[in-house]
C-alpha cells in the first residue's frame, strides 16, 4: 500500500524535559511529526511517560501512553497496542479531552484497518473527525480528514472519500502545511489508483509534483511509487522507469529502511521496464526485489513478485516456466494470507479481549451500585452520585418512601413474603417516578426504606406526584401476596433549596425528618417543609390506618 504514513515522529531525548510546559511541548513534537524511527520513538514515550510520573501529570502521562501505543502499532505490533487503547480513551472520556479523544480515535482507527475491520476502521476515523475542536494542532485538521477519506475509499465510498480528501487539500492550502499538502495528494492519487480510476489518479499525482516543484522540495520515495505505479497503468513506461530510479535513489539515501519499502520499489521498477521491452533489466530488479522479500519474510510482495516473473516468462515465450511462476504465486498468496488472517485474528484478540474486561469490570461496578433484592440503585449508588446532583440543581427533591407497619408483614406472614412487598413496592415506586419525572432515580436505602430523586422539579408538584405514587401503592391488589394485610408507604420530602448546608447529609436529614412527622401524624401520608411543625404540607387517604 502506497499511502504515505502520517503517524508519529521522533524527537530528540536529552532529559531537557523537566517541567510540565517543556514535557508537553516535547511530547507534541512527537505528536505532530510525520512517522519516522518508530523504536526511537517508542523509546522517546517511554521517557516521557518516566518524566509524566515524576511530575504527578496524569494528562501528560496519558498523552506519553498514546505516544507509546502508536509506536507499537508502527512497529507491527498490533495486538500489544489493542491491549492498552482502551485504558487512554477512558481516561480522555472521563476528562472530557477532546484533543486527546480525537487521536485515540485516529490511532484506533489505524488498528482497526491493520486488523482487517474496515468498517470499524471507518467508525474510528469518523470518530477522530467529529472530536475536532479549536484545540486541535493544524498538523490534526488535515491529518484526521485526510484518514477519513482513507478509511472511506478502503470501504468502496470513493465519492465520499473525494470529499474529504478536497477538504484535506483545501486546509492545507489555507494553513500553508505543504508537506501534509503532498501527504494529501499522495493519498488521494493512490485510492484513484486502487479504485482503477487511472486518469484520475494521474491527474492528481501531476498536482502533486507541481506542487512540490513550486514549493522547492523533493518528493518522499513512498509519493515516487505512488506516481510509478500510476504511469505504470497510464502506459507511461519510460517515465515510470525514471520515476523508480530516482525512488530507489532516494530511499537509499536514508529516507526510509524499512526492507518492504525497496522490495516493493524494485518489483514497481522491473514493471516498467517489462513495459518499455527491457526484459533482461527487469529480470534483474526482480531478482533483487525476491531476494530482499526471502531475506525479510515479505509474503505479501513475494506472492507480486512470483506473478511478475510469470509475465516476464510469458514475454520471452517461456509458457512452462511461466505456468510454474504462477502457481509459486497461488502458493504464496495463500501463505501470506493465512499469516495475514494469523496477524489480525490475534489483533482483533486483543481488543476483544480489553474490550471483554472493560465489559466484565463495568459489569461487576454495575452490580456493586444496584440491590440485588429489588434491581433498584443502591446506598453505594446514592453516596457516589446525590452529592454533585445537589451541587448542580437547586429544584433537585429528595423524598425517603418508608413501608408502614412492615415490621408486621414480616412476623405475621414471612421474611420471603416481605421480600415480595419489598419487590413490588420497588417496581410501582420505579415504574411511576419514571412516568412521572424521566430524569430521576429511585434506590434502596436498606431495609424497607427507599429514596426517590426528582431533578428540577418545584416543591409543590414533587409533593403531587409523589402523593399520587402513594396512592397507587395504596391501591395495588395486594390480597394474593399479604393475604389482606395493607401496604402503604409514608413519605417525608425535602428541597434542597429549602436546606442549609445544601449538601447530601442535609437533604436527607430534612426528609428523614418529614418522614418521622409523616410516622407520628398516623402514616400513609406524604410530608414535605423544612420546619415540619410550622409549615408543613401533608397528604393522606381518609380512613387510611
Amino acid at each position: 500500500m502506497r499511502q504515505r504514513e502520517t503517524g508519529l515522529g521522533v524527537v530528540s531525548l536529552d532529559g531537557s524535559a523537566t517541567g510540565a510546559e517543556e514535557l508537553s511541548a516535547a511530547l507534541l513534537a512527537l505528536e505532530d511529526q510525520f512517522a519516522g524511527d518508530a523504536e526511537g520513538g517508542y523509546a522517546a514515550a517511554l521517557e516521557f511517560e518516566r518524566q509524566a510520573v515524576a511530575l504527578g501529570d496524569e494528562h501528560l502521562l496519558a498523552r506519553a501512553h498514546l505516544c507509546q501505543i502508536i509506536m507499537l502499532q508502527r512497529t507491527g505490533d498490533v495486538a500489544g497496542a489493542a491491549r492498552r487503547i482502551y485504558g487512554v480513551h477512558d481516561w480522555a472520556v472521563r476528562h472530557g479531552d477532546r484533543r486527546l479523544q480525537a487521536r485515540v480515535h485516529l490511532a484506533w482507527a489505524n488498528i482497526e484497518q491493520l486488523s482487517g475491520d474496515a468498517a470499524r476502521f471507518l467508525e474510528h476515523a469518523l470518530s477522530a473527525v467529529e472530536l475536532l475542536d479549536e484545540t486541535a494542532t493544524p498538523y490534526m485538521q488535515i491529518l484526521h480528514r485526510t484518514r477519513l477519506a482513507d478509511a472511506l475509499a478502503l470501504n468502496g465510498e470513493m465519492d465520499s472519500a473525494r470529499l474529504r480528501y478536497r477538504q484535506a487539500e483545501v486546509l492545507a492550502r489555507e494553513l500553508h502545511q505543504w508537506e501534509r499538502l503532498t501527504v494529501v495528494l499522495n493519498n488521494w492519487a493512490y485510492a484513484e489508483y486502487d479504485a482503477a480510476d487511472f486518469l484520475r489518479a494521474r491527474e492528481i499525482a501531476h498536482r502533486m509534483q507541481e506542487h512540490a516543484a513550486a514549493h522547492g522540495f523533493d518528493l518522499h520515495a513512498t509519493e515516487l511509487d505512488t506516481i510509478g505505479v500510476i504511469q505504470i497503468e497510464n502506459g507511461e513506461y519510460a517515465e515510470a522507469e525514471q520515476t523508480m530510479l530516482a525512488c530507489i535513489a532516494r530511499r537509499e539515501a536514508g529516507q526510509s529502511d524499512v526492507a518492504d519499502d525497496l522490495a516493493d520499489y524494485l518489483l514497481t521498477l522491473a514493471r516498467a521496464q517489462r513495459g518499455l521491452g527491457a526484459i533482461d533489466q527487469a529480470q534483474a530488479s526482480l531478482a533483487a526485489s525476491r531476494v530482499l522479500c526471502l531475506e525479510s519474510d515479505l509474503h505479501a510482495v513475494l506472492v507480486r513478485v512470483h506473478q511478475e516473473q510469470a509475465e516476464l516468462h510469458a514475454a520471452r515465450g517461456e509458457h512452462a516456466e511461466a505456468f510454474a511462476a504462477l502457481k509459486l504465486s497461488f502458493a504464496a498468496r495463500e501463505k501470506s494470507l493465512a499469516l495475514q488472517e494469523q496477524e489480525q485474528a490475534l489483533a482483533r484478540h486483543a481488543l476483544f479481549e480489553t474490550a471483554e474486561a472493560r465489559e466484565e469490570a463495568d459489569r461487576f461496578r454495575e452490580q456493586a451500585r444496584r440491590d440485588p433484592l429489588t434491581g433498584l440503585r443502591n446506598r453505594r449508588y446514592v453516596d457516589e452520585e446525590l452529592s454533585a446532583l445537589i451541587t448542580a440543581d437547586p429544584e433537585l427533591i429528595v423524598a425517603i418512601v418508608d413501608i408502614d407497619h412492615f415490621k408486621r408483614i414480616n412476623d405475621q406472614l414471612s421474611h420471603d413474603t416481605g421480600d415480595q412487598v419489598l419487590v413490588q413496592v420497588a417496581k410501582l415506586l420505579d415504574t411511576e417516578l419514571a412516568a412521572a419525572v424521566p430524569d430521576g432515580f429511585t434506590a434502596r436505602l436498606g431495609g424497607e426504606e427507599f429514596l426517590l430523586v426528582l431533578p428540577a422539579t418545584p416543591i409543590a408538584l414533587a409533593v403531587q406526584q409523589l402523593d399520587r405514587i402513594r396512592r397507587v401503592i395504596s391501591e395495588h391488589d395486594w390480597h394474593d401476596t399479604t393475604r389482606g394485610l395493607p401496604v402503604t408507604v409514608s413519605i417525608g420530602v425535602a428541597g434542597v433549596s429549602e436546606t442549609y448546608p445544601r449538601s447530601q447529609t442535609s437533604a436527607l436529614s430534612t426528609a428523614d425528618r418529614n418522614l418521622y412527622a409523616a410516622k407520628h401524624a398516623g402514616r400513609n401520608r406524604v410530608v414535605a417543609g423544612s420546619e415540619p411543625d410550622r409549615r408543613t404540607r401533608a397528604y393522606r387517604d381518609r380512613g387510611a390506618p
